[in-house]
């Protein structure tokens, strides 16, 4: 319980700590091997979780979202991120890569089809994942819709939730001359890329804490100082991957190919205040998915630990068991 406020901290709503009982590196080609990892019950309802970012990693806590009895979870390390090495490379390092690792983890563990969880960059990767392997995907789960458009980097990397939190924002493009502010993304691009250790870990750590000062509703704008080695990660594949569109082939890609996922139940949580991804593309994305439900949490940003956003999830999660169980 959170003394200040009364409320519930996320914790209070997630399963007990666990330990994975398998651990690999899988070679996954092209000189990548990415970090896998299952827990739970080996012979249980197998869900897949998609870590954020790009860049982002999983994590222990992400492990808790699930009914250990009940559910085979499966985490993973998209390529150049956390565990999979090599770290923070961007060599062979495609959405279209991450898809086809996905489906080899799947193939590797003998698993048909899975429940597919992902928040942020992973809802978008699950997105992506189910509309090019259907019949692969049991049930999606997602929170904080991001459909890779240009709106959405606009709003995030030229000023749109800059207008929210001005302060912060100036920190972030002071960094930059303003002669190259009109392409922030690309500005960071230069400087991530540069070849200089110090100079790459400078900026990682700005575009890291731009972020995470807007994470959560409780954040108070306060991003932190990031680890050199995960900001390194996570800024350079994150901007390698919004500097190429996140190698979609079309603006609305993912909202043009809808029908190819109609008929998989799907349940969207998103923060009302979330400013990393705004409402407005989860609205979007289940206004156009008749299969899909879609439950704005009134008190909540960005952030998968939220209170709001975590109680949410595992509910949402609780009540997939349950229909497959009763349908079995």
């Amino acid at each position: 319980m959170d003394k200040a406020s009364g409320q519930k901290s996320a914790v209070a709503y997630l399963y007990p700590p666990i330990d994975p009982f398998e651990q690999q590196m899988l070679d996954v080609g092209e000189g990548h091997r990415i970090y896998v990892e299952q827990c739970g019950n080996p012979d249980g309802l197998p869900v897949v979780v998609f870590h954020g970012g790009p860049g982002g990693g999983c994590s222990p806590m992400m492990r808790r979202y699930f009914d250990p009895d009940i559910y085979r979870i499966i985490l993973f390390d998209q390529r150049g991120c956390g565990r999979s090495k090599p770290h923070a490379s961007v060599e062979n390092n495609t959405t279209w890569h991450l898809v086809s690792d996905i489906e080899l983890i799947r193939e590797t563990l003998g698993i048909s089809d899975w429940v597919v969880f992902g928040g942020s960059w992973g809802a978008t990767l699950a997105l992506i994942y189910a509309q090019a392997h259907p019949e692969s995907v049991l049930h999606l789960v997602l929170r904080g819709v991001f459909l890779s458009t240009q709106r959405e980097l606009d709003w995030f990397y030229q000023g749109g939730a800059g207008g929210f939190w001005p302060e912060v924002w100036q920190g972030f493009e002071d960094l930059i001359p303003e002669g190259e502010r009109n392409d922030m993304i690309a500005a960071y691009h230069k400087r991530l890329f540069s070849g200089d250790a110090v100079l790459e870990t400078k900026y990682a750590r700005a575009w890291a804490g731009w972020e995470n000062a807007l994470a959560s509703i409780d954040s108070q704008g306060i991003g932190g100082t990031s680890p050199a080695e995960y900001a390194r990660a996570f800024a350079r594949l994150e901007n390698h991957y919004f500097t190429n569109k996140c190698f979609l082939n079309a603006e609305q890609q993912i909202l043009d190919n809808v029908s190819k996922i109609a008929h998989i139940p799907a349940i969207i949580i998103q923060g009302r205040f979330d400013m990393i991804c705004p409402p407005v593309s989860a609205h979007a994305l289940a206004s156009h998915w008749p299969k899909c439900r879609l439950v704005m949490v009134a008190k909540a940003g960005h952030a998968l630990s939220e209170p709001g956003i975590t109680a949410e999830l595992v509910r949402a999660m609780d009540a997939i068991s349950v229909s497959k169980r009763t349908k079995n």
